[in-house]
Order: structure tokens, then sequence, then C-alpha cells
């Protein structure tokens, strides 16, 4: 008898632990709650991973044809298996436009539930305060990623590959197989990036009135200050993934607690994108690798140590199937590298 209750402990037990954790890659609809009509829906993922009582990961969604994404911090009771995050931005639902669109600040409450169907965390989005009149609750039910927990799982969701990789008006867009200009910029984008970031490396016409020229001529000694910084510092390498596609989106946040972190990034040692201050909220590089190199190289450079030292980041790269998250480190001495390389098709 006292060897058959020790065998169901076991058995038992181990489910019921688990059934507790709220890990995972959670995805789903969040619904507007307000009478009168079908509305805009936001189709949602919640990455998270819990230690004790507390969580951390990222929240993205897609509203029309925007994603966004942010990294969260939030609580978790076992007890009563309720989720709480606060402080997530939600573009208002009645936005004609995702550019311009009004930003309203939510708090998540959920709680997850187990069942022989699989596992769901059940919750809504409630306005701060000051929008309880015109911003409705949000309700949402998150089903778990089964297959992979490094799985992109918004990614699967959505039909049109191309409607993921569209680029904002707030991303960036790097061809790498593009050569510099004559006029020294690092990298030329293509035409369709030119009007994505003002402070972006764009190609410089030659035929610009003198007050361009007096700009151009400061970005091109700023690139240079800035490369040969690079070039001074030690390049740490961290991982080296091997990805589906021959582009990729990479997105940078601040990890910890938002302290001033700036970075600029480099790809294969010419610099992309400069000047890029760390926050909850991503910024986006939609980067083509270079096929004519075995690998790509992607180093993160300090500006500063913001007031928390080092610099860290956390950088999510996606190739369209899969999910992978490193976190980056660098210095005044020292440069946080990756290298991506393309699977080799059989």
């Amino acid at each position: 008898m006292q060897r058959l209750l020790y065998i169901c402990l076991l058995t038992v037990v181990p489910h019921l632990l688990s059934a507790q954790v709220v890990t995972g890659a959670w995805y789903g609809h969040a619904d507007v709650q307000m009478g009168g009509g079908l509305h805009n829906n936001y189709l949602t993922e919640l990455v998270i991973k819990q230690k004790g009582t507390k969580v951390e990961g990222i929240f993205g969604y897609y509203f029309r044809d925007k994603y966004q994404s942010f990294f969260i911090h939030g609580k978790y009771n076992p007890k009563t298996r309720e989720v709480t995050i606060l402080n997530i931005p939600l573009i208002y639902f009645n936005s004609n436009s995702t550019v311009n669109g009004v930003e309203c600040t939510t708090d998540f409450r959920g709680v997850l539930i187990n069942n022989k169907m699989g596992s769901s965390v059940r919750g809504t989005f409630y306005p701060d305060q000051k929008y309880r009149y015109t911003f409705p609750d949000i309700k949402v039910s998150y089903l778990l990623d089964k297959s992979d927990n490094q799985h992109d799982s918004i990614l699967t969701m959505v039909a049109e590959n191309s409607r993921v990789w569209k680029p904002q008006e707030d991303d960036v867009v790097v061809d790498v197989t593009a050569r510099a200009p004559a006029t020294g910029s690092a990298i030329s984008l293509p035409p369709a990036a030119q009007p994505v970031r003002a402070d972006s490396i764009t190609a410089v016409v030659s035929t610009a009135p003198p007050p361009s020229l007096i700009k151009v001529d400061f970005a091109v000694e700023e690139r240079k200050r800035l490369t040969e910084s690079f070039n001074s510092r030690k390049a740490v390498l961290n991982r080296e993934f091997a990805v589906e596609s021959d582009s990729v989106r990479l997105s940078f946040y601040d990890n910890g607690d938002i302290d001033g972190d700036s970075i600029s990034v480099f790809v294969n040692n010419q610099l992309i994108l400069p000047h890029q201050e760390l926050a909850a909220k991503a910024f986006n590089i939609y980067l083509h690798l270079d096929s004519t190199r075995e690998v790509n190289e992607i180093s993160m450079f300090a500006e500063n140590l913001g007031t928390i030292p080092p610099n860290t980041a956390l950088m999510v790269l996606t190739d369209g199937k899969n999910r992978y998250e490193v976190f980056l480190s660098s210095s005044l001495t020292e440069n946080a590298t990756i290298r991506v390389r393309r699977k080799k098709t059989p």
C-alpha cells in the first residue's frame, strides 16, 4: 500500500508542480469589449519566465499592420495562479493609423488554467483611469505553445509572411550585401528604407545645398569616430546562430532598470545604426544577410554605461520561423558580438 502511494506521489506531484508554473510562450487574440459591433482585435504573444513569484519576458502584439514589443516585469501568485503585469502600452483600437495612433497604458491581470485540453491564461487588459471612458477593457485568452518554448508563436499565426517582415517608420532596414557609396556612408540602404528613420545611415546626394553638406560632413566624421572607437575595443563572442532565412529581425531592449544605456549597432564591422537608447520598448532592425560570407557578425557598441554599469541589453533574433534570445553586455573596452550563419539546405 505504501509503495502504491509512493508511486502515485511520483506521478501526480510533478504534474501539480508543473501546473503552477507560468513559464512559456503564450499566444492569443485580445478582443475589445464594447457593444455596437466588431472591433479591431490585437494578435498578441507573451513569452515569459517565472522566477519564484516574479515573471519577466517579452510582450508583443500586432495591430492592423504594426508589430510592437516590450520587455516586461510582473508578478505571479502560485496559490491563486494570478499573473499581474503593469504598464503595458496598447494602440487605441479605433486608431486610423498605427504610426501616429494614440497609445493607452494598460494593466494585465490573468489566471493560469490547466485542464485536459491544455494550458491557458485568461485575463483582461484594464486601461489607465484617465482613459476609462474612451478605452474599453480588452479580454484575452492565451494558449501555451507546446511545440517549442523558443518558438516565435506569433509568426505561425500570421498567414502572410510578408506582413510579418513589413518594417514600420520607426524601424530600420539594412541590406549588408550593398556596398558603400563614394560619399563614405557605411551601408547603402535599399530605396524603400530611405524614409524609415531620420538618423539612419542613408546615401548622401552630392548635389545637396550647402546646409545639407555641412550636416553630411558631420555625419561622416561621427561615423568615423564611432568606427575607430569600435575597432579599438575587444570583440567578445556571445553566441552563434544558424537561421532558416536570408533575412532576420533584431529587436533590442533594456532588460533591467531603464538607466540611460545607449548603443550603436555594427554588422560585419560596419556601422549601421548609431546612438540608440535602450528602453523597455524595442527598436527593430530588419537585416538582409550577406550571402557571400559564411557568417555575419552583429556587434553591440556601448556608447556609455548608463547609471548602472555595464551596458546590458536583451536581443531577440527572429528568422521568420524560430526565435532566439541572447543577453548582451558591453563595456568601454569590449564589444558584445554574435554570429549568424544561414542553415545549409539539403
